[in-house]
């Protein structure tokens, strides 16, 4: 039987090894080093493993794997980045108790419809001991913290973001599944690197373009992404969600079609357009209203005159001429509402509560309300204009702003992981990269051969 893992975690933990710096010493003298990681070493051996282990996943599609040289090179480099991941992780305070670590691997366990016993002894059978799974499955937990960590500090979808994707989406009515193949340069590329760069994306498309290799192939022996073993696939993306330097190439393609090369920040890439689908349904148009809001604040506003009298002195106020933002910032209990000016956005009669709504729609753009008293306390609401926007429940809304989300993470982890790959000391060991590289100094991998003329 073979132990499959949530999707989440079936990668990495296809290419992870335990670490193996604490015991290095003992172990060097039997086992090759493959590549020095800071203060860290990849074993020869844990490269080995990792290579059966991405080799097992293609059983029977072996010829979609790229020459070994290459995977391995792929799969060190990911053993790279997660040692990188997993000591900056640590080195932040983050951790991953025992306890929870033996719930994550319970999970596991559930999902193959085994115990946790049986999970171990399937595991003796393939040949890999109990405590490097549950390193394995630790340093995955630890890579995954981490970025949930950069992402609360590093990424933040805004309201007037979830609506403009909304809009987009619901006027074209398309959302498009994308792939994409990389030939990355280094950071300050010289134009040499440029050029062997340049020479092997042409060296590629050729190879797409003449049929003699399909774009999933190509983008996994070719590709230098994180998603390369993944065929280049980046999933499906409404024309919002798309880099504005891609949006009009994509507009001209029909699915199947290859583009590019085109030049990027981080080197060439080849961009296909998979397939395309309606992503409009469900979506309507509803009186969107901007509001500005100030809170009085009351545990029982019901029997509360003091909180209800110094609502109508704020209100008194405003209607004497008094700026409605000022107040916000001095005078509302709401802590975000006073960093802000009291603005709420722009938000549907029912996205504004049943009470504040109905004030707000009966208002006309830029009237303030009276005093409306909700379970929080009393609300004065400015209506400051409206419009018409796409109609979405709470879950379209709460399903984009995810979706958001999780595209601009993808852009700004990579950036930092490329970062702290660049300030990285690594010495590889093994294959044609088998030479000391110091930080931000990466080698441009080399273009694909010319297929070979055929004798007539």
């Amino acid at each position: 039987m073979k132990i499959l893992f949530p999707a989440v975690l079936a990668l990495q933990l296809a290419l992870v090894a335990p670490s193996f710096a604490q015991q290095a010493a003992s172990t060097t003298s039997i086992d090759g080093i493959a590549a020095v990681v800071n203060e860290d070493v990849i074993l020869k051996s844990e490269l080995a493993r990792a290579m059966a282990n991405v080799q097992q996943q293609y059983t029977g599609r072996a010829n979609e794997l790229p020459p070994h040289d290459i995977l391995e090179k792929q799969i060190l480099e990911r053993l790279i980045l997660q040692r990188l991941q997993v000591a900056r992780a640590q080195q932040s305070g983050i951790t991953v108790d025992d306890q929870e670590l033996g719930q994550a691997i319970e999970s596991i366990a559930q999902n193959n419809k085994v115990s946790v016993d049986q999970l171990r002894q399937q595991l003796a059978h393939d040949g890999q001991s109990f405590d490097s799974f549950r390193n394995a499955v630790r340093d995955e937990l630890l890579t995954q913290r981490l970025k949930q960590a950069y992402a609360q500090g590093a990424v933040h979808v805004s309201e007037s973001e979830v609506n403009a994707a909304l809009a987009a989406q619901s006027n074209t009515g398309t959302q498009l599944h994308l792939a994409n193949l990389v030939v990355a340069l280094p950071t300050g590329a010289t134009p040499e690197q440029i050029a062997t760069g340049q020479k092997k994306i042409d060296g590629v498309k050729g190879l797409i373009d003449r049929k003699e290799m399909d774009f999933t192939a190509a983008a996994i022996r070719y590709s230098d992404a994180p998603n390369a073993l993944d065929g280049g696939d980046l999933g499906w993306r409404s024309a919002q969600e798309i880099p504005a330097a891609f949006a009009q190439i994509v507009g001209n393609m029909k699915p199947g079609d290859v583009a590019g090369p085109i030049r990027g920040a981080t080197g060439f890439q080849l961009l296909k357009l998979v397939e395309t689908r309606d992503g409009s349904a469900g979506l309507g148009t509803v009186t969107q209203y901007h509001t500005r809001q100030i809170l009085v604040k009351s545990k029982d506003p019901a029997n509360d005159p003091k909180g209800k009298a110094r609502a109508e002195t704020l209100r008194a106020r405003l209607a004497g001429g008094a700026n409605f933002a000022k107040i916000a910032e001095s005078d509302s209990d709401d802590a975000v509402g006073r960093s802000n000016s009291g603005d709420t956005g722009w938000r549907s009669q029912d996205g504004l509560g049943a009470e504040v709504g109905a004030a707000v729609a009966a208002l006309r753009d830029g009237e303030v309300s009276q005093p409306v008293q909700t379970k929080d306390g009393w609300v004065i609401a400015q209506r400051v204009a409206s419009r018409q926007g796409v109609a979405a429940s709470e879950d379209q809304r709460g399903a984009m702003r995810e979706t958001i989300g999780r595209r601009k993470l993808e852009d700004a982890y990579d950036r930092f992981l490329r970062e702290m790959r660049g300030e990285a000391y690594v010495d590889v060991r093994v294959g044609a990269d088998a030479t000391p590289q110091q930080p931000a100094q990466d080698a441009t991998p080399a273009a694909p051969a010319p297929p070979a003329k055929k004798k007539g």
